[in-house]
């Protein structure tokens, strides 16, 4: 007898309708002897309704009143489903992230996983009941209600699946699997049997939206099978797991891309120790995350130095950069949020050497220019211009016939 993970996300559970077709699903899965374990999240669109409503009475609510609110979402679906369950003749039993004590850390709105009490689930899956959970909730030492950030239902079902050693986690989804790339961009794109935890992370860091980044972390670190499926038609769907000596690694699993990019440059800044954290530092302060960072040395003595920041960071970013230029006798702060960042990801990269060349080469026969370029063991990234997005994806997916098994 195995024990399942379940994870249903808003699309799945969006209706009445689909809540009783996931009860038909989860007695079908029962039948088989498995011990289940379902996480759901809030039905869809269920939580920008709450935050929406939050926003109207104050722009910036309090941080623990604003979880209050928004857990709220997944208290229904998990009540529902039980129902559901319950009315098809199957012990069933739903638990908010409180009850069930899942404890985090006092960070409000993406506080982090620290223990899970698993001993009334246990208790509940030895009677033969299916244990229904809400995702992307907990609670904190002192017994306030804590979120774990949008997706969070993920990395909740991957915690459970970790802390109750579950044979495997089960991410449904409207999708039934990861592809070599969004199939509503190339049509060729192919879904992926099985992916490694290392690949998959790469993907969901640079844009890919199937699984939430700390759901693969988590997954990675505990040694959690996690696979994804499609809610709504069956089939084998993708499996993460770790990379297997045996096994034949193709160059390139996929290409990821993400449009939320914005660039900014500093230009003639003073060529000397320490410039690069006077640059960073103030920009990091206001909590702006940077990704890709260039350094081009002029000949008088000067750099001008470039990063990139998420797109919504951007007026932000430039106006401190502003004043940094300002501080440090720079010249101007330049600034362009028409770019995109695509990026080639696969283990295979470790053994095939020519590589980044043939993906140089496969963007400039498109006359696609390559304006920042970054680079790890097993991705390459680069930024250009948002018009050449699709030109560009199609491009690389043709070049390393990523259609083909």
């Amino acid at each position: 007898m195995a024990l399942i993970v379940h994870k249903y996300g808003g699309t799945s559970v969006g209706t009445v309708e689909k809540i009783e077709n996931v009860a038909d699903k989860l007695i079908k899965f029962k039948a088989l002897g498995h011990d289940l374990v379902v996480v759901v999240s809030a039905m869809s669109g269920e939580t920008n309704r709450l935050i929406s409503m939050a926003h109207e009475i104050d722009p910036k609510p309090s941080p623990r009143e604003f979880d209050v609110l928004v857990s709220t979402g997944e208290q229904v679906t998990i009540a529902l489903l039980a129902m559901a369950l319950e009315k098809r003749g199957q012990a069933a039993r739903s638990y908010t992230g409180y009850q069930v004590q899942i404890l985090t850390d006092s960070t409000h709105n993406k506080a982090r996983i620290r223990d899970i009490q698993d001993t009334q689930i246990r208790k509940d899956l030895s009677a033969g009941r299916i244990v229904v959970v809400a995702g992307f909730q907990g609670v904190d030492e002192n017994g306030n209600i804590t979120t774990l950030g949008r997706g969070g239902s993920d990395t909740s079902a991957v915690a459970l699946a970790a802390g109750l050693k579950a044979d495997e986690c089960q991410i449904y989804t409207d999708v039934d699997g990861v592809y070599t790339t969004d199939p509503r961009m190339v049509s060729e794109a192919r879904r992926l049997s099985r992916i490694t935890f290392e690949e998959m992370l790469e993907m969901a860091s640079l844009g890919s939206k199937v699984l939430q980044i700390r759901a693969v972390e988590f997954a990675g670190k505990y040694n959690v099978p996690l696979r994804v499926l499609s809610t709504f038609e069956d089939g084998e769907g993708t499996l993460i797991t770790y990379e297997e000596d045996n096994m034949e690694d193709p160059m390139i699993s996929g290409i990821a891309f993400n449009r939320d990019e914005a660039k900014l440059t500093l230009v003639g800044v003073p060529d000397q120790p320490g410039i690069a954290s006077n640059i960073l530092t103030p920009i990091s302060e206001a909590n702006i995350e940077v990704d890709m960072i260039i350094q081009n040395i002029a000949e008088n003595s000067t750099t001008d130095f470039t990063f990139t920041v998420h797109r919504n960071d951007y007026e932000k970013a430039l106006e401190i950069l502003k004043e940094i230029g300002k501080k440090l006798g720079a010249g101007q702060a330049l600034g362009d949020d028409k770019i995109v960042k695509i990026s080639i990801v696969g283990v295979g990269m470790r053994s095939h050497a020519g590589i980044a060349s043939k993906m140089f080469q496969a963007l400039a026969k498109e006359a696609i220019n390559i304006r920042m370029i970054s680079t790890s063991e097993i991705k390459i990234s680069v930024v250009v211009d948002e018009k050449y997005l699709e030109l560009g994806v199609r491009t690389l997916h043709e070049a390393f016939e990523l259609e083909k098994v």
